[in-house]
């Protein structure tokens, strides 16, 4: 059985009791549930892919109470530094030069010389982590491709039996996972997320470029298939065919919508809340089609999820 914690000093020293046994526990942050696992041992990392279904080459987020632990484990470089001073803690997860005896399991990076570190912001996340006392890999606590969880009741559908319990801190604020960005020599981002471009791009006083390999990933989140419905997903659409459920956005009104004012910030945080309800009225063979959204500020990281929900699968 999957336990459910409560939100309060016995339930976060329940899970982080559990971390230090090597077992598995999900908790909020401002952005998703994490599905987290002491990151230094082997057997806790490989019982996350294992219990999310997540291919091993898809490397891991490790999450650290702050800067300091972060420089225990990575090299910052100089735009790393500047982005982390400014977004940590927060959405916002930099892809660092792992240091030497770092302590990380090589499951986490996949095998790769970098490693993807966060500072969160949730208050429980940070509680839990200094609970703890060590790095925790956490990818999002869903099976691996399917829709992202955004609620405690989210993860026990996907994962209930497979993790030892799940913190419920209520709905995430954000709503998107983080943005993931390789920030030196030259910036890349590799992931839209709930940290918008403009604002990175402004912190650093330069464009970044777009990077990402959809079939070896170097950091989460790249696959192109991901954040997948059991219902086929159509975009850029302004009304509904007869097998479909149009989720509406601003003007485009639907059986659902992401925000009838065309906000963002309410759109990313109800999407992936609006794509399981969405698959619930498709139903077997259905699909669902999404209006437009502007590819501006947090509409890049909503497009980027909606088009990997859309892609062929495997």
């Amino acid at each position: 059985m999957t336990r459910t914690l409560a939100p309060d000093a016995d339930g976060i020293a329940k899970a982080a009791k559990l971390l230090a046994k090597g077992a598995l526990v999900a908790f909020p942050t401002e952005t998703v549930y994490g599905l987290g696992g002491d990151a230094r041992s082997d057997r806790a990392v490989a019982e996350i892919y294992a219990a999310k279904g997540r291919p091993s080459f898809n490397p891991l987020i490790v999450h650290l109470p702050d800067l300091a632990a972060v420089e225990a484990i990575a090299v910052l470089g100089p735009n790393a530094r500047r982005l982390a001073l400014a977004f940590w803690p927060g959405p916002l997860t930099l892809v660092l030069p792992l240091r030497d005896g770092a302590g990380i399991s090589p499951l986490v990076s996949a095998g790769l010389p970098t490693v993807a570190v966060r500072v969160p912001a949730h208050p429980l996340a940070q509680a839990l982590l200094a609970a703890f006392d060590g790095p925790v890999a956490a990818p999002s606590a869903n099976p691996s491709g399917r829709v992202s969880p955004t609620r405690a009741s989210h993860v026990l559908d996907g994962l209930s039996g497979r993790i030892a319990a799940v913190l419920d801190g209520g709905p995430c604020a954000v709503g998107l996972e983080s943005t993931i960005v390789l920030a030196d020599p030259t910036p890349i981002l590799l992931r839209p997320g709930g940290v918008p471009v403009e604002m990175l791009e402004a912190a650093l006083g330069e464009r970044l470029s777009i990077g990402g390999d959809t079939a070896r990933p170097t950091a989460p989140g790249q696959l192109a298939s991901h954040y997948a419905p059991l219902a086929g997903v159509r975009l850029e659409a302004t009304e509904a065919l007869p097998d479909e459920v149009l989720v509406g956005f601003g003007p485009v009104r639907g059986a659902l919508n992401l925000s009838e004012t065309g906000d963002l910030v309410e759109a990313a945080s109800r999407l992936f809340q609006t794509l399981r309800d969405a698959d619930g009225l498709a139903g077997p063979g259905g699909r669902i089609a999404f209006a437009p959204i502007p590819e501006t500020g947090l509409g890049r990281a909503i497009n980027d999820r909606l088009r990997r929900a859309a892609a062929p699968r495997g």
